[in-house]
């Protein structure tokens, strides 16, 4: 291991088993450097310059020739260039590429990241000189064949440090037939930003766009997938200016029914730009002074509202899983040091607009599987086996009387966290729910979405921010045109290409019955958008974790103010080598190592997910509520160390007889007692036997016709 660095590709020989019959490799060959920098510290050691790695799992310091070191000083953050990779009996050498600035400059946890995990953060010459030819504007030849909904009171509702407004919304009464037998319902219209009438397939901009794949979002900055000009401005549905749409136009019923939609290009003008919170406060009292402000406004949100319990009917009749789970939102100062961590609470606003995009994004979905026309679906599939059991031994020993079948719906997840909302362990018993389930990937083999509960459902409306989006939008397009959207073969040749020619020389793929097919339709095509859907899905995940990186930086350098303090905090998490536990005020994790818990031998028990005392049988679990002290904070490794503090003994053993070496104050021995342990689980007995000796062996380590109208919908359009 000593000749390879992180990231390396290798051929590897199986040589043994250990004793917990985990496989042991040799590395025989190494096929492929990585050729991604490295960034860390420059230091200075007995007159030898060297960098040590800011990413810990770089097993090696990189020395740097003296006259490689570029202007950097000591201390610096640099970025460093592999020149010589490391050998059996030599460290890597390497030279300054980049100097980044000082440890502690503000944002300096933001540019760590972006190169940590290679995130494209410059836009190139080509898209940049391309975007400054696009107008500022609508101009009239843009509004050709497209629908005139200027006239349509559209809003945007997002939040308050939105800059970006891929999406509008409006909704009025409407009904289907005439008579008696007309059925009544809601005419609701999604806008979505039509991003691709100015990002033409394979242009510069194109390029970039799919290269990045998605906007990535830190707390204080955003970077972005598109230019700023048509990020915040040309594409963004800003209020009062004319803006081109992409138009779901849909008929949803009482029930919550999407009986008839229709998809055209349209020109809108945004009436006006709302937060969360104002839409909340105005459902909430429609004669408040929010309310006041905005009474032109005020019966158009109540549609809004109107329309979207009609599908939260649909929903919870589809049986699609609804986890209420705890988001965190880190409020900084100008100079980027945390002042506080706050829940992100949703409120019936956040909801609307969800209910409105889920319904337009299944719209699309629908429309493409129709077609027939290639495209990227977003697929979440049911649990593996192997989590299937986990989840149902979980359930069996923590006392729910529900359980999943070996072919679950979605509704049986939802119905197991409706029968557990109230008990005190429903925040553990929820999170094993959400662990079972898999993780969504972008994919042109349609497998349905598990978790909401559709048999086919896709990404339509955020294409500034997604690229799956502005792909769907172009078939869309090419569908209404009549035509087919031709993916470019290699849009961009990258990782996603090769990574899935190495599936298929391994036959991995190939063995999956719906890819093999697409495949052999057109393996040119097929294999084109499967690379397309593993890139975007690669790109999403590496933008979630560098976010996670800076998030936990702030958390890290947040608590080296509170070292030493107390806190009372809940266990999110049970492992084999200790216990996480998440802070009630702070909402920041960190561990209390298995040395910590006692002197005694703590089993892992994966069934119930909790360690458990062999002497006195404390357990602790997800949910178990404990007192910490931070004892250790480590900035590089982004690592909290927590120490339990003595009052949580309490928690064992609250007024049982106080034992010394075994016997009562008395002197005699103390007789075996049993006692009752209260813990968020059902109640435990546990014999205890007075201890001669301590012990830790823990080790650390209808589509719509043509058109939707009817004599009762008030919108008219006009052709231009």
């Amino acid at each position: 291991m000593r000749a390879v660095l992180h990231k390396d590709r290798v051929k590897v020989r199986v040589v043994r088993s250990d004793r917990k019959g985990r496989n042991e490799g040799r590395v025989v060959e190494i096929t492929e450097r990585s050729k991604q920098p490295i960034i860390g510290r420059l230091l200075q050691e007995s007159g030898v310059w060297l960098v040590a790695p800011e990413d810990k799992r770089y097993g090696h310091d990189v020395l740097i020739p003296k006259g490689a070191t570029s202007v950097a000083k000591t201390g610096q953050v640099v970025v460093v260039e592999l020149v010589e990779p490391p050998a059996l009996f030599g460290q890597p050498v390497g030279r300054i590429k980049e100097v980044l600035g000082e440890v502690d400059d503000p944002g300096m946890e933001i540019e760590i990241a972006v190169r940590k995990y290679s995130v494209p953060h410059e836009f190139s010459e080509a898209c940049i000189a391309l975007a400054r030819t696009l107008p500022d504007k609508v101009r009239p030849q843009d509004q050709t064949d497209r629908i005139d909904l200027t006239d349509v009171p559209l809003v945007t509702i997002d939040g308050e440090d939105a800059r970006d407004f891929d999406d509008a919304v409006y909704c009025e009464p409407a009904s289907r037939g005439r008579g008696k037998g007309a059925q009544k319902g809601w005419r609701l219209l999604v806008a979505i930003a039509d991003v691709s009438h100015y990002v033409e397939t394979g242009a510069a901009i194109d390029i970039d766009a799919y290269d990045r794949a998605t906007s990535v979002y830190f707390p204080r900055r955003v970077i972005p997938m598109l230019p700023e000009k048509l990020s915040n401005g040309l594409c963004s549905l800003n209020p009062e200016v004319e803006r081109l749409c992409m138009v779901c136009d849909m008929f949803v019923t009482a029930e919550g029914e999407v009986d008839a939609y229709q998809f055209y290009p349209a020109a809108m003008w945004s009436h006006a730009r709302f937060t969360y919170t104002e839409v909340a406060a105005i459902l909430g009292n429609t004669r408040g002074q929010e309310a006041t402000r905005r009474k032109e406004r005020i019966g158009d949100l109540l549609n809004l509202h109107s329309v979207y319990q009609s599908l939260l009917k649909s929903r919870q009749k589809r049986g699609a899983v609804d986890f209420e789970t705890t988001e965190t939102q880190i409020v900084c100062d100008q100079n980027g040091r945390i002042e506080k961590i706050v829940p992100r609470t949703r409120n019936v606003a956040h909801r609307i607009i969800e209910e409105s995009m889920l319904a337009a994004n299944v719209c699309s979905a629908d429309f493409i599987a129709k077609s027939k026309h290639s495209g990227l679906f977003r697929v979440h599939e049911g649990p593996t086996p192997e989590k299937k059991e986990i989840l149902r031994n979980y359930l069996r020993v923590v006392g729910v009387g529900l359980s999943i079948s070996d072919d679950p719906s979605p509704a049986e997840f939802q119905a197991i966290a409706e029968a557990t909302r109230d008990r005190p362990d429903a925040q553990q018993i929820h999170s094993m729910l959400l662990r079972s389930m898999q993780q969504a990937i972008y994919t042109p083999i349609n497998g349905g979405h598990f978790g909401l509960a559709y048999g086919a459902y896709t990404h339509f409306t955020s294409p500034i921010r997604r690229y799956p989006d502005l792909l769907v939008h172009r078939v869309i397009k090419a569908i209404l045109a009549k035509t087919k959207y031709q993916l470019p073969v290699l849009p961009v040749p990258g990782e996603a290409h090769a990574k899935l020619a190495r599936r298929l020389d391994r036959g991995t793929a190939a063995k999956q019955g719906p890819l093999k097919s697409a495949l052999k339709r057109n393996n040119a095509e097929g294999m084109a958008w499967l690379a397309a859907g593993l890139h975007c899905s690669a790109n999403e995940r590496r933008a979630d974790e560098a976010s996670r990186d800076v998030e936990a930086w702030l958390k890290c350098k947040y608590m080296k103010e509170h070292l030493g303090e107390e806190f009372g905090g809940v266990v999110t998490t049970a492992t084999s080598f200790g216990v996480f536990v998440t802070l009630d005020s702070m909402y920041v994790e960190g561990l209390i190592h298995i040395t910590e818990l006692g002197g005694e031998y703590f089993r892992f028990d994966e069934i119930r997910q909790e360690l458990r005392g062999e002497r006195t049988g404390i357990r602790y679990a997800i949910g178990t509520r404990v007192r910490i002290q931070v004892s250790r904070v480590d900035l590089d490794g982004r690592k909290i160390d927590f120490r339990l503090m003595p009052d949580n003994d309490a928690l064992v053993a609250r007024g049982t007889m106080e034992k010394v070496s075994g016997r009562d104050r008395s002197g005699r021995a103390a007789k075996p007692e049993r006692i009752e342990v209260s813990y968020t689980t059902p109640p435990v007995s546990i014999l205890r036997e007075p201890s001669k000796r301590v012990e830790n062996k823990s080790t650390r380590k209808s589509s719509l016709p043509e058109k939707t109208t009817s004599p009762n919908m008030k919108i008219q359009k006009k052709r231009r």
